[in-house]
């Protein structure tokens, strides 16, 4: 169910990277990720990234050596343990993992702190202005 990405995925990634940054990210202007998409399209064709595929993939995580770009589940599927799944992936895998999210996205600040995660610090993104949690995971 988890597997490598393969370029004919780009599609069905984007679609799910836009739809979640929109719905997720409602203290951030729409227009800022529909600007981004050209630019993180190509940013994905050169990532590491693993998909959850159950003959539709519903998610998928991206990873840069020990930073995690972000986990994405498509909103019709969320709640079903699949962020769980891809981020456990790359948990066995690596014993530390960083990565940085928006402090106003409280679900998802506490879903990373329920997998070990801990807040190591604070920066305010620039190009959005918001502020961010600097989070570690160390096995």
């Amino acid at each position: 169910m988890i597997r490598n990405f393969e370029n004919m995925d780009i599609e069905r990634v984007m679609e799910i990277w836009l739809q979640t940054n929109i719905k997720a990210h409602n203290f951030i202007e729409e227009n800022y990720w529909v600007g981004n998409y050209d630019l993180v399209r190509y940013l994905m064709l050169q990532a590491e990234i693993m998909v959850y595929d159950d003959g539709e993939i519903k998610g998928f995580i991206g990873l840069k050596d020990s930073y995690i770009e972000g986990i994405f589940v498509d909103f019709n599927y969320q709640n079903n343990g699949i962020g769980k799944k891809l981020l456990n992936e790359v948990k066995d895998k690596n014993n530390i993992l960083n990565l940085s999210v928006y402090a106003k996205n409280k679900r998802v600040v506490n879903f990373y702190m329920g997998e070990g995660f801990k807040i190591v610090g604070e920066n305010i993104d620039k190009s959005t202005g918001e502020l961010e949690y600097l989070m570690r995971y160390l096995k």
